[in-house]
């Protein structure tokens, strides 16, 4: 009997472990919360097992209590988050709160007669038992524990008969802990026994669980593709899994094509004739050659881009998705620019050049302008540009990163946008001669994100889009570090987009060697050292050989500046 015990509470952490190791930003909290409680309250079981008084029986109970109270709760929210419900706000207040009244009145167990009106040991079989007599709030506990089953088997039952949009598997999956376990609770209390059946059953539920979440980031359509994409409704999108299985699709992808709404998620493709036509032709030539991932599709007078990938999971292929794009007006466009002669064309081309110009000269000025206020960056912008131009110029010699012309162009242009956000910065701190106190320093890290707000603004409705999300980014993530450390989003790894991961490079070179109000310029060396130590932790490891490459032109280049 006492090895069950062990053995129950053993394997109950062993899972938790499993879950650790798989945990994925998107689980829901909890899930977390789930796999934490229960290995608590299977330990809480074997110590009372091994108690030797009651005073160590009734802190045991604690212990099991903690999950006994909470599980419930938690198992409820997870069902109604998994059938895409949301419980009111003071619902959930209201039900964490009786929760909490019921577990605060067992910590007043052995010297309160709320939830037991007495306590005792027994021993029996090898182990020890905790006798209790039950009161009034303890039958409050079970009316707690009925409320929270009934919610969760009505909102299984609702989405496997009505909803459409959650996995009947998830559903039955969902159902079988929380059966076993309230009939695990229940039983333990008409048939007491020294081997409690409730340990068991929250190891047999963490394994459905495991279960569970191993697949749920392929059900939650939205988390699986870019949000912004999904918020701006221009862009639509479908997944699959790799047995050809519709996973879903968003809102923008129901207006382009309504019978979607009427397909049932988990339903293999072959079953529609639309997805078998629209969507398996494509995955199955993408699957042959990956570079036949783009295709067209007209219908109701519209013209869609059809875009195939891999649907990734953190960075495992776990499917395929399709975005798709409604392109008409770009094929509109094009349409009429080809019935245009070639006299007017060369017209349109002469004045859009001039208006580029402008443009141009327009971005710089406002650099410069920002520049100016800042008595400690002096040229700067003139020196990081170059920077970046050399370092693109490294990467495209052999082109690993797959870098086009355009993105040179752009990054190289965006360059002296990077600190626009300076402008917002009060003068008192921009032109402080000297270090920053903790206080003006955050004033100071506000200028990263200010500056991608300015950038959006004066670049918005441009017609050269791409070079607008360039420089937003260089000037909103610039200052973000590989290792997450960074601001204004302190975004990690390659969710910062190449083009400030590049930016950031130049801009720590260049504050290096370059002598400020506050400090002499550093030595080529000592430069070089900071930033090899850097990689990996504030920049991106695979630009190191880059910078390695590029390092005798950069010496170069600041050299020729002191002559």
């Amino acid at each position: 009997m006492l090895a069950y015990y062990i053995i129950t509470c053993g394997i109950s952490i062993v899972l938790t472990l499993i879950y650790v190791l798989i945990w994925h930003k998107h689980f829901d909290v909890h899930f977390t919360l789930i796999f934490s409680f229960i290995p608590i309250s299977n330990l809480g079981f074997l110590i009372i097992a091994v108690s030797q008084n009651i005073q160590e029986a009734i802190v045991a109970n604690d212990m099991v209590y903690l999950g006994g109270c909470f599980l419930n709760l938690f198992i409820m929210m997870c069902i109604l988050d998994r059938c895409n419900m949301e419980l009111p706000r003071v619902l959930r207040v209201a039900f964490f709160m009786i929760t909490f009244v019921i577990y605060a009145s067992v910590l007043t167990s052995g010297r309160l007669p709320y939830y037991y009106t007495s306590l005792h040991l027994e021993f029996k079989g090898g182990i020890t038992l905790l006798v209790k007599e039950y009161g009034f709030l303890h039958t409050v506990f079970y009316f707690m524990v009925a409320i929270y089953f009934a919610i969760s088997i009505g909102a299984l039952i609702y989405s496997f008969l009505k909803k459409k949009d959650v996995s009947n598997k998830v559903v039955l999956l969902m159902a079988i802990p929380q059966g076993i376990s309230v009939i695990a609770y229940f039983g333990s209390k008409l048939f007491p026994a020294t081997l409690n059946p409730l340990p068991a059953s929250f190891v047999f539920a963490q394994f459905f669980f495991l279960l569970i979440v191993r697949g749920m980031c392929l059900y939650d359509v939205t988390e699986t593709h870019l949000d912004s994409l999904n918020e701006a409704g221009e862009s639509g999108f479908l997944s699959f899994n790799f047995k050809y299985r519709y996973l879903g699709c968003n809102d923008a992808a129901r207006k382009f094509f309504p019978e979607l709404k009427e397909f049932k998620v988990d339903t293999p493709a072959a079953d529609y004739p639309f997805l078998e036509e629209q969507a398996m032709n494509r995955i199955h030539s993408f699957e042959e050659n990956p570079e036949n991932n783009t295709s067209f599709y007209s219908r109701d007078g519209h013209t869609y881009i059809f875009d195939v990938d891999y649907l990734y999971d953190g960075t495992k292929k776990r499917g395929y998705r399709i975005f798709v794009t409604d392109d008409t007006k770009n094929q509109e466009y094009i349409a009429l620019i080809n019935r245009f002669n070639s006299a007017l064309k060369e017209e349109v081309d002469e004045k859009t050049e001039h208006i580029r110009e402008i443009h141009n000269k327009m971005i710089l000025s406002m650099a410069t302008l920002v520049e100016s206020r800042d008595n400690s960056t002096g040229g700067h912008i003139k020196r990081t540009s170059e920077c970046v131009r050399i370092l693109v110029d490294e990467m495209m010699k052999k082109n690993k990163l797959h870098l086009t012309k355009e993105f040179r162009k752009a990054i190289i242009k965006a360059a002296p946008l990077h600190d626009l956000g300076k402008i917002a910065v009060d003068d008192a701190i921009l032109r402080k001669p000297g270090r920053f106190e903790p206080w003006e320093f955050e004033e100071m890290k506000k200028h990263a994100a200010e500056g991608g707000r300015i950038v959006h603004q004066v670049l918005e409705g441009t017609d050269d889009e791409y070079f607008r999300k360039i420089a937003e980014n260089v000037a909103n993530y610039h200052h973000e570090r590989w290792d997450g450390s960074g601001y204004p989003e302190g975004l990690q790894g390659l969710a910062i987009p190449l083009e400030a991961r590049i930016m950031a490079i130049a801009d720590v070179y260049d504050a290096l060697v370059s002598k400020r109000v506050y400090k002499e310029s550093m030595s080529f060396e000592q430069a070089d050292k900071i930033i090899m130590e850097g990689m990996g932790k504030h920049f991106d490891q695979r630009l190191e050989p880059y910078y390695v490459a590029a390092r005798p032109r950069l010496e170069a280049y600041y050299r020729s500046l002191d002559e």
